[in-house]
């Protein structure tokens, strides 16, 4: 089992990583308190202790089935230690190592504002706080700063070029307080054969040696990378409150998705070793004094399987649609467990790969069609008839609207003087299983127009249309309208128009039908685990964030209606011979210029464990996103690999 497999790599990887540390304690206290043991009684007079930091690992993230979505992997920096180098060669060294990792198109860090290149103007807006920590007043000119630093670090002797690349390096060192609790990271990240070079020639390299640590890595670099997001460095405006609580500066953090809003459970415990200085401040002996101990991971309710065949699904379809004509923009897809709120996949196009995010920020950020933008959790659309189970419940609930009664569609609704909106047929005399079936706006403007703005407002309220669904990461509120401003908004407001909701919002809503009315807050996360697996520090059970009186009289006829969507409505074209029986509804929404398609779906009909909700801009037709909930539904139900609740299940193999 996958789960088993990944549990035994990591607690072999801890216990390896634990063991090292041990072993390398124990032998430096034999070597301190043995071999030494003489030497330190004479030189103990005027030996100092001075402490740096072991860092921790960064807790990982899982799926609901254990499977890896980010992980560390080791990899290799070249430090700078305080302890040990030699500042009268510093200049020279840095040099060397700048030209032999240029040659090698390799980068190292340089935080200095000032270009690369000749005449070395500033590169950003500089705060006055650089100019001040640096020495020069406010208005002080690039020249000036490149004037300033070539004396403070005595470069008057090399040329502007090499004393450009010379004075990034200490300028760094500066800014990020090297010291010997805090050694340097002068290279991240680099190739094995750089470390080989570097580790070959480290006896002519006083203090400077290369480090294996361990770096984030996105096994699957498209998977749902608005939900798990990214690490980054530690920014300026952040590190006064991060290095209260034990950050150094090298450190990196969660900057979105789960990876900023867990960054307390999966950033670790730093440890700490000692370093034994003489009076002469040479470093005589060190041991490890505190081991680390590394972040909690994180499972989510993500299911790889089933992102993936949705993700697919979404791509596939809109990119069909438009080779045939169409000018579908993007879309989304979220699927629910109707029982706890538990989010399986979350997928919007376009979207974006990990790997070349930072180097494609700009063009992504500058793309027309918006790929950075969660759609699925903060894209806003009217959802057209999707909202018509809804509506029906309230019409039913409020004794306005019989369930056996028959209402005749008559094409164009002339109740009112002012304001006659048409259906899309002439539907004759229909019933609610029929009026959902077939979506018929008449139907539904008869239906609002009983109930009232007001009261159906409220009803939209209670599924959670128009609020936050409780998501661990920032979902937008959607647009739901105070009260109707005439007779016509509260006949748009009854067919899914006037208002505007997420994805997200709409597979809550959904989720809460298909249960019978406990709305769930939505969650990513299934439960926080030590790093080795093997201690379960807290577990999503599901949150009720309201429970909503729903008769069964109501449920029912809804209910019925929506099988009957599938069977011989509007999304029979997908579903009429299913191996399950689906509820669902389509629905197009007025959108300037080509309308959006939409559909919602909850199975197995008889006793919902799912739910669906799909979004396509400018998709057209309300089932062209029909194959994207069947995709999800086959993810589920047959693939062969179904999310778990309780990992403990899992026996280590």
């Amino acid at each position: 089992m996958p789960f088993a497999k990944n549990k035994n790599i990591r607690t072999n990887f801890l216990a390896l990583f634990l063991a090292v540390i041990i072993a390398l304690s124990s032998m430096r206290l034999f070597y301190l308190g043995v071999v030494k043991a003489d030497k330190n009684l004479t030189e103990s007079q005027g030996v100092t202790m001075r402490t740096a930091t072991l860092k921790a690992p960064r807790g990982e993230i899982l799926d609901s089935c254990g499977r890896e979505i980010a992980v560390n992997r080791e990899g290799y920096n070249i430090v700078f230690n305080s302890a040990y180098i030699n500042m009268e060669k510093l200049n020279d060294t840095i040099l060397v190592l700048c030209n032999y990792l240029k040659e090698n198109e390799v980068e190292w860090t340089d935080k200095l504002p000032l270009s690369k290149t000749a005449p070395y103007g500033y590169t950003e807006d500089l705060k006055e706080s650089f100019l001040t920590s640096i020495g020069l007043a406010h208005y002080a000119t690039s020249d000036n700063v490149f004037s300033k630093l070539t004396e403070d670090y005595n470069l008057s002797s090399y040329s502007k070029e090499d004393a450009r690349i010379i004075m990034g390096v200490r300028y760094s060192m500066f800014a990020m307080d090297f010291s010997i609790a805090n050694p340097y990271i002068f290279a991240e990240d680099v190739p094995d054969f750089i470390m080989q070079k570097i580790s070959e020639a480290r006896f002519m390299l006083d203090g400077i040696s290369v480090e294996t640590v361990p770096f984030r890595e996105y096994v699957d670099t498209d998977l749902a990378p608005h939900l798990i997001g990214n690490v980054g460095s530690i920014y300026a405006e952040e590190w006064e409150e991060l290095k209260n609580k034990g950050y150094s500066f090298n450190d990196k953090v969660g900057k979105s998705g789960i990876e900023a809003y867990a960054e307390d459970l999966l950033h670790g415990t730093d440890g700490e070793i000692t370093y034994y200085v003489d009076a002469q401040g040479n470093v005589i002996d060190s041991v490890i004094t505190k081991e680390p101990i590394p972040g909690k991971t994180v499972i989510l309710n993500l299911d790889k399987a089933i992102q993936d065949n949705v993700q697919a699904a979404l791509s596939d379809t809109i990119i069909n649609l438009n080779a045939n004509g169409g000018h579908c923009t993007g879309g989304a897809a979220v699927v629910m467990n109707v029982k706890t709120g538990a989010i399986y996949a979350s997928a919007n196009h376009p979207t974006f790969d990990m790997i070349t995010y930072k180097e494609d920020y700009q063009s992504l950020l500058d793309a027309p069609n918006n790929p950075l933008i969660n759609r699925a959790f903060q894209g806003i659309y009217p959802i057209g008839s999707t909202i018509k189970p809804l509506v029906a419940i309230a019409g039913i609930d409020n004794s306005v609207l019989n369930p056996a009664e028959y209402i005749t569609c008559q094409g164009k609704y002339k109740y009112f003087d002012d304001y006659q909106p048409s259906c899309m047929k002439v539907h004759g005399s229909i019933g609610l299983t029929t009026a959902l079936a077939k979506s018929c706006n008449y139907y539904f403007f008869e239906t609002g127009r009983r109930i009232g703005a007001e009261k159906l407002t409220n009803y939209f309220s209670s599924f959670g249309l128009g609020s936050p669904t409780g998501v661990e990461i920032s979902d937008s509120s959607g647009i739901l309208a105070d009260v109707a401003q005439g007779s016509g908004d509260t006949l748009q407001i009854a067919i899914g128009q006037k208002n505007a909701f997420t994805p997200l919002q709409l597979a809550v809503y959904t989720s809460t039908l298909a249960n019978g009315g406990t709305r769930y807050k939505a969650k990513l996360i299934n439960s926080v685990v030590s790093y080795d697996l093997k201690e379960t520090y807290s577990k999503n059970e599901g949150e009720v964030a309201e429970q909503i009186k729903i008769s069964d009289t109501a449920l029912a006829a809804v209910k019925k209606g929506m099988l009957s969507v599938t069977e011989d409505g509007t999304g029979s074209s997908v579903f009429s011979h299913y191996a399950i029986k689906v509820g669902g509804k389509t629905g197009t929404s007025q959108n300037k210029g080509i309308d959006h398609s939409v559909f919602i779906a909850f199975a197995p009909f008889e006793n919902p464990e799912i739910a669906i909700a799909v979004v396509l801009e400018h998709g057209n037709s309300g089932f062209a996103a029909g194959s994207i909930v069947k995709a999800a539904l086959d993810a589920y139900f047959f693939s062969g690999e179904k999310s778990v609740d309780d990992l403990s299940n899992y026996t280590p193999m």
